[in-house]
């Protein structure tokens, strides 16, 4: 709506007022629950003395007033939504609430004012039973266990650990039972096993050398070289400064024929 548009106060002149009233949560539900015909309850308004002058009550349909569906009874035949609402009138100081309209050609129009209030039940013995329900239902717990008589048999049935998590904690536990070796012997080791052959994969350097594979692999970055394309990939090779009886491709793949 624009700052500068004119507003329409009929509503305003001719007093019309518009409740917005708070229900409990169960009232409403109840409502739910009402025939085509729609009538959910009557509203009393008496007049009273002090500052109002009246009092408001919402009587619920005795029809409504079972917790079941309309004609369903009860398990114990007696617990029953209270009838009687109480409606309160709140007021907010220094605010006014009003209910707005617009026309198809764009004047606005205030409707009504709006009164704020509460709706209430009075407490009662069926009041005090529905409480009771209600807090027995939020202390249900979100998850319940059961007991099966047969096994699944579907082909989703759990599994006590994945292929995968096997082959982890196999490697892991082959890793640990190695003992890292003085940096000096596993080189030893790897310069030997060079000597036979010019590449090798780190799954063939840990069965010779027996050290874990992070160890390993530490060594090799600095004496050798890793290749990632070509004929010989994933595998290592020395490095020229350190091949201590260099032996060239082609010498090694006519050994190999």
């Amino acid at each position: 709506m624009s700052n500068k548009a004119e507003v329409n106060l009929t509503g305003v002149k001719q007093s019309k007022g518009v409740w917005l009233v708070k229900v409990p949560k169960y009232l409403s539900q109840q409502w739910d629950k009402a025939t085509e015909k729609g009538e959910v309850g009557k509203i009393t308004i008496g007049k009273v003395g002090g500052e109002s002058g009246f009092s408001v009550c919402f009587s619920l349909n005795e029809e409504l007033t079972a917790l079941g569906a309309i004609g369903e009874k009860e398990k114990d035949g007696s617990l029953q939504v209270p009838r009687d609402h109480p409606i309160t009138m709140h007021t907010v100081g220094g605010q006014t609430m009003a209910v707005f309209s617009q026309s198809n050609t764009g004047q606005s129009c205030v409707c009504a004012c709006v009164s704020e209030a509460e709706c209430r039940p009075v407490v009662s013995d069926n009041y005090m039973k529905l409480k009771k329900l209600q807090i027995k239902e939020s202390t249900k717990p979100q998850r319940l266990s059961q007991q099966l008589e047969r096994a699944v048999t579907t082909v989703f049935k759990p599994v006590a650990n994945h292929d995968f998590n096997v082959e982890y904690d196999r490697k892991k536990k082959s890793e640990g039972k190695m003992v890292r070796a003085e940096r000096q012997v596993v080189l030893d080791m790897l310069f030997s096993a060079f000597e036979k052959h010019q590449y090798y994969n780190i799954k063939d350097l840990v069965d010779i050398t027996k050290q874990p594979v992070t160890y390993l692999k530490e060594i090799m970055r600095e004496i050798g070289t890793y290749n990632s394309k070509g004929a010989h990939k994933s595998t290592w090779e020395l490095k020229p400064e350190y091949r201590l009886n260099p032996c060239t491709e082609e010498e090694e793949e006519m050994e190999t024929a």
